[in-house]
């Protein structure tokens, strides 16, 4: 049964406010504004508002995003698929690393940093707190700085040399450009700031369901430090690896198809997961609504007589090559790959007759009436416990770091093989990275992989028969600045674009 949870009970009481086209221009509440105290009704009303942008990532300022979509994109994992390279062109131009300043996936842009403004907002209002208890505040806080840097770090990832702020921008709302890794010290401290001092629970109960945790900042710290490949940190990751471990909290779900159905939301493999809910997306506006898009995104065309899978737009077809990573016996290929016969869908660009299957359209996930391909009911699932495993065990073998806790590699990478039907192997750098790969195919992290262990010759292909020949230059690792943003800027502030655009 679906649940409504801690952000949707606030939506629906105080209602969320539409954003704007300009980023940096939201303003927080009045009584903030007028320099007034904050109620804790204030304060959640703000939070409720960083936590809506979690629900934005399929379609969101009109742009079709998905932050799953536009990372796989990229990887050599899938195809941009769809009805032909024009049909959606700047998402074949992301897939073919030939992206333009004028024409790319800019929506992820918008997104994020309405995030950012969101959550300056909730710690300006923590500030001025009245009548707050000391452990809500600190909740509070932990919470809004974590979204921060969640939001924070995926424009990092794309665009590198991005602005950042933390305040509210006087007029004309530009923003200080930053370096890449100035960035990434700004993520760290706001992620350490929310580990730091047990603010937040290692796991909600299941009424605060889809709340931040303790668990998930170490789940972003492990991320950003290990694609940032700053060795100094790689001890603290394990060491927070271990820790959920040993805190027991967590498991591997037995059944690895199970964790993509409603029934697996929230499961115990989940530490955390957006809350989508089948209602309020409109084509008209990209800023409301609760559901999401990327079902219908990724589904075959016309599919017929495959329930409970129906049918979508076909993009995003999985590569043979792909399908051939798994051993017959493994549970997760039948989990995360739909294969479909000739007849029973329409074939479209780049058609290989396998999608991608953890977040397909499945029937019932959509009900009428509204917009209902915007709509689908899946979660998205951030971060898994399955990564927690793989993490320390990358960290153990590939960077070289100590064992703690009695906690091995081999344990780790023998837990996920376990459940996924497979004999043991060694847990080697070559098995871990491929374990990797058959793990979390179709949750956006492949390419991400790929570029941190230096592997991107992978990238490089001339595959005419699939309309996909790219070459790959380590500019490619940074998408150019929009050239929109780039011309709403001036003086002091005006946006330098990447590299090699």
């Amino acid at each position: 049964m679906k649940k409504y949870s801690f952000i949707i009970a606030l939506a629906t009481m105080i209602g969320f406010s539409s954003c704007g086209d300009e980023f940096l221009t939201i303003t927080p509440t009045a009584s903030q504004e007028a320099g007034g105290d904050a109620t804790e009704g204030a304060i959640l009303s703000n939070l409720a508002s960083c936590y809506q942008i979690l629900l934005f990532d399929s379609y969101a300022a009109n742009n079709y995003n998905s932050i799953v979509l536009m990372s796989d994109l990229r990887s050599d994992d899938i195809y941009k698929g769809g009805g032909d390279a024009g049909d959606q062109g700047q998402l074949y131009r992301l897939s073919q690393f030939t992206s333009t300043a004028t024409e790319l996936p800019s929506g992820l842009w918008n997104i994020y940093y309405s995030g950012i403004s969101r959550c300056n907002n909730v710690i300006q209002a923590c500030e001025k707190a009245k009548g707050v208890s000391e452990a809500n505040l600190n909740q509070y806080k932990a919470e809004a700085h974590f979204l921060r840097a969640y939001y924070t770090h995926w424009l990092w990832k794309f665009w590198g040399n991005i602005p950042y702020f933390e305040s509210d921008l006087p007029a004309p709302y530009m923003a200080k450009q930053y370096k890449v890794d100035e960035i990434y010290a700004k993520i760290i401290a706001d992620v350490d700031f929310a580990i730091e001092g047990d603010k937040l629970p290692m796991r909600t109960t299941a009424a605060n369901d889809g709340r931040i945790t303790k668990a998930a900042a170490q789940m972003l710290k492990a991320r950003v430090v290990m694609y940032q490949k700053d060795q100094s940190k790689y001890a603290e990751v394990l060491k927070d690896m271990v820790e959920i471990i040993k805190s027991g909290k967590y498991t591997l779900l037995g059944d690895f198809s199970a964790i993509w159905l409603e029934s697996g939301e929230f499961c115990n493999e989940s530490i955390l997961e957006s809350n989508q809910l089948p209602e309020g997306k409109t084509w008209a506006s990209g800023w409301q609504g609760y559901g999401t898009n990327l079902p219908a995104f990724i589904s075959p065309n016309n599919l017929v007589g495959q329930e409970p899978f129906i049918g979508g737009w076909g993009f995003g077809p999985v590569r043979t090559e792909t399908y051939a990573i798994y051993e017959d016996a493994d549970t997760r290929r039948a989990g995360s790959i739909n294969k479909f016969e000739d007849g029973t869908y329409s074939a479209r660009f780049q058609n290989t007759g396998l999608f991608m299957g953890k977040y397909a359209a499945r029937k019932g996930y959509n009900p009428p009436p509204g917009d209902v391909d915007l709509n689908f009911s899946n979660n998205l699932r951030i971060f898994r416990y399955a990564e927690v495993l793989l993490n320390a065990a990358e960290l153990m073998v590939i960077d070289g770091v100590a064992p703690i806790e009695g906690v091995t590699a081999q344990s780790c990478l023998d837990q996920i093989r376990t459940r996924a039907g497979v004999n043991s192997i060694p847990a080697t750098t070559a098995n871990i990275k491929l374990e990797r790969r058959r793990e979390f195919l179709g949750e956006g992290m492949r390419f991400w992989d790929l570029v941190r262990w230096g592997d991107t010759a992978l990238l490089t292909e001339n595959k005419p028969a699939f309309s996909s020949v790219r070459t790959w230059d380590e500019h490619c690792k940074y998408l150019p600045i929009p050239q929109s943003e780039i011309e709403k800027t001036e003086g002091e502030f005006k946006l330098v674009q990447n590299p090699g655009y």
